[in-house]
């Protein structure tokens, strides 16, 4: 073939020629779209949950499972070939025995599989203390267990990113505070943040020797740096999170201090990626993007920018909230890792330990009580009350260490309806938690109840689900610390006598003033017993079929 050669004075004059008559295009703004593409609070939830339960489903639409968003995501990528997968955190922990069995190793290589590019840390990811953290990004075996699934584990080949998370032995960021990312010569810092209050809501092991710096304060302190770097847009991942009302695609009525938060960041922040509430929203606030995803893996969050390349800056920015349908096909190499992991669980996951006579939810009512927080809160005392094990009268359940509801029609593990199995407890209460059994007065007891109210609770309530025989009642209009009338808290009918000392059982989370109980940390004569788990099986194996909870002993006036 023979190669024509044109002088290169010919190609500038040429270029001249078609700038002058085209002149719309000389001079004419270029562009470059990037696609981000995001999801949180996934927690280990490999194997779609069940669409009978609220939390597999959007709306009516069942929703979730590995095999379906990673299908979701490679339809999205395919739009755009700039395009970047990120986590708003809790990625792992509080993960169903399919993931939590193997120390999350399954769901940090599904993570891999989906390209997923960063992710910040939520407070689940410090469940088993930020060392462990370190071997989820670097790689190798579990320093007890090894590597149970017969290979190795090589890491998160994505990285974790941690800007307010401090080492206290060197004053360093527990990991990259940030990336910046460049699409044809225009640059995007991605910044990502833990959950400024961790410290009060994990075990405290868990975060022993680092310290959680306030949100706004580390944002707006990089992206001051930022502006000598020439750095003008930012994207702000944080495993913080609000409310609204409206459907998964809206944002009516947002609530929450988060939404304070978002007012208060530099006015150069262009998107705000939320976690940690549940939620599901699409904002614009303060002229930021705000978006959320739900859980579960239930929702992808698409959103698009535009950059101008010449002047570097976010011109346009669109967001959608993709509900991860399950009428797409699985994809094969999921498919394959699921497979695995189910078929290595199955021998444990699969055990029948009891059954129920109908649905048992984790759904509050207008007092704060729930039917599976009452048997949970029975179960805890049926297995501490021998004096052997504790001489419990009373039992207290943390409302967010339940984590799923117990569905009478699941079939995950060819068990019969309304037989429950083993996996099935354990992803309602995933956190290995060990009983603890303790000594408080009956003020302390009314101490406590006060704080589900008041101190670190008071913008967030956490009620705490009760055993039976206990019973206490609560004002809506009580003011903070101040909620809970004394001769309204009874053990069996009888008053609680505030110099008495009565035997309380609490998981050893509560015990060591977890989700701001701190009286619970004042709390004598400490006895600890088997794991949350086992107690849950064995009052199932002594009790069944177990029924819903009455709801009926905490009472709620005006």
């Amino acid at each position: 073939m023979r190669t024509i050669r044109v002088p290169v004075v010919a190609i500038l004059l040429v270029a001249l020629l078609l700038g002058a008559v085209g002149g719309a295009s000389a001079g004419a703004p270029r562009t470059v779209d990037v696609q981000i593409l995001a999801f949180n609070d996934f927690h280990g939830n490999i194997l779609p949950l069940s669409s009978l339960s609220s939390s597999g489903r959007v709306g009516s639409v069942p929703a979730g499972g590995a095999v379906y968003l990673a299908t979701h995501i490679q339809n999205l990528a395919a739009t755009n070939p700039n395009t970047v997968l990120v986590s708003g955190g809790d990625l792992i922990g509080a993960s169903p025995l399919i993931s939590a069995l193997f120390h999350d190793e399954p769901t940090i290589e599904m993570a891999n599989l989906l390209g997923m590019d960063l992710a910040t840390v939520g407070n689940h990811e410090f469940d088993e203390g930020w060392q462990e953290l370190l071997r989820m990004q670097r790689g190798g075996c579990h320093p007890v267990d090894g590597c149970q699934d017969g290979d190795d584990f090589y890491g998160f080949d994505g990285k974790f990113l941690a800007a307010n998370v401090i080492l206290d032995h060197n004053d360093q960021t527990l990991f990259p505070p940030y990336r910046v990312l460049t699409f044809d010569g225009a640059k995007v810092a991605f910044i990502g943040l833990g959950y400024q209050d961790t410290p009060s809501i994990v075990v405290p092991s868990g975060v022993e020797g680092l310290t959680f710096l306030p949100e706004v304060d580390t944002v707006n302190a990089l992206i001051e740096g930022f502006k000598q770097k020439h750095v003008k847009n930012f994207v702000v991942i944080i495993h913080d999170g609000g409310a609204q009302t409206g459907f998964y695609n809206q944002c009516v009525n947002p609530s929450g201090t988060f939404f304070d938060y978002v007012n208060q960041l530099d006015p150069e922040v262009d998107v705000v990626i939320s976690a940690h509430s549940h939620a599901a929203y699409n904002c614009l606030i303060g002229g930021k993007v705000v978006t959320q995803a739900m859980s579960n893996g239930r929702i992808v969050t698409d959103i698009d920018l535009t950059i101008n390349t010449r002047s570097g800056d976010i011109t346009a920015v669109t967001a959608n909230n993709v509900i991860v349908t399950r009428t797409v096909a699985a994809d094969p190499a999921m498919q394959a890792l699921v497979d695995k992991y189910n078929t290595l669980v199955m021998p444990i996951a699969g055990q029948v330990i009891g059954s129920i006579t109908a649905d048992i939810k984790q759904a509050l009512n207008a007092a704060g009580e729930s039917a599976l927080g009452d048997v949970i809160a029975d179960a805890q005392l049926y297995d501490t009350a021998p004096a052997e094990r504790g001489g419990a009268v009373m039992a207290f359940m943390n409302p967010g260490g339940i984590r799923a509801d117990l569905i009478y029609g699941n079939q995950y593990y060819q068990e019969l309806p309304g037989e429950i199995t083993y996996g099935e407890a354990f992803a309602v209460q995933p956190f290995y938690n060990n009983m603890t059994t303790l000594d408080l007065t009956g003020a302390q007891i009314h101490t406590l109840l006060e704080q589900q109210w008041s101190g670190g609770n008071q913008s967030s309530p956490k009620v705490l689900q009760v055993s039976s025989g206990f019973a206490y009642t609560w004002s809506a209009s009580g003011a903070p610390g101040d909620k809970v009338n004394p001769t309204t808290i009874m053990l069996n009918g009888v008053v609680i006598d505030p110099v008495a000392t009565y035997r309380v059982a609490v998981n050893n989370f509560l015990a060591g003033g977890g989700d701001n109980f701190t009286v619970l940390k004042e709390g004598t004569n400490l006895q600890y017993g088997g794991m949350d788990i086992d107690a849950v099986a064995f009052y199932f194996g002594a009790n069944s079929p177990v029924a819903p909870g009455p709801m009926n002993r905490i009472s709620r006036v005006p």
